[in-house]
């Protein structure tokens, strides 16, 4: 049986249509009038294995604040539908991923307790029009809606896209890893027999 998750999230300021499945190889396609987090979710999509759409809609005109929070909070959510009761799952992943002078660490656990920790050495960078700073807040509606923990470390980079390129590569094959199932995993993988 295929996992998938499918989200379609309408509020006053957003409209995203979003379909995930875990075991793809790649593909799909991401339109959301960011044309940097567009680059990222591709970036995700593709080192992560995962076959991904994201149509959306928002307020940019605004900021991008609205959009970029709610695309991960989509992502997050396709991904509890798509792991159901989580059973058979590897539980942790973690990739180290380099982009020319950028080293970022992403580590997961899909544990149903959420939690975000960011650790970055860039500030108010802007690429393009996209605000830096708008990475930690779509890694905190990620984290928040999919129930993982999450840690990312960005531990050293001095340019922005390179830096924030290097997270979302980190993110995809990381999270490649922890929902990928292992045949020797009977159950949920934990001593409590339950996940949360």
């Amino acid at each position: 049986m295929a996992r998938e998750g499918q989200v379609d999230r309408k509020t006053k300021e957003t409209n995203v249509k979003l379909s995930l499945r875990l075991e793809g190889d790649g593909t799909g396609k991401v339109e959301t009038g960011v044309p940097f987090l567009d680059h990222m979710l591709t970036l995700f999509f593709r080192h992560g294995l995962f076959d991904l759409t994201i149509v959306a809609k928002g307020d940019i005109e605004v900021d991008y604040h609205h959009l970029v929070e709610d695309v991960g909070i989509c992502l997050g959510e396709a991904f509890r539908k798509a792991l159901g009761d989580m059973k058979g799952i590897t539980r942790y992943g973690h990739a180290v991923v380099p982009m020319i002078e950028a080293l970022a660490a992403v580590t997961v656990d899909v544990s149903a307790r959420p939690h975000l920790v960011y650790r970055s050495p860039l500030g108010n960078e802007k690429v393009g029009k996209f605000d830096v700073e708008l990475v930690e807040e779509f890694m905190r509606a990620f984290a928040q809606s999919s129930g993982v923990c999450l840690h990312v470390n960005i531990q050293y980079g001095s340019n922005a896209h390179h830096t924030v390129e290097a997270v979302f590569k980190a993110l995809g094959r990381a999270m490649s890893t922890a929902v990928r199932l292992d045949p020797r995993v009977q159950g949920v993988p934990s001593t409590k027999g339950v996940l949360g």
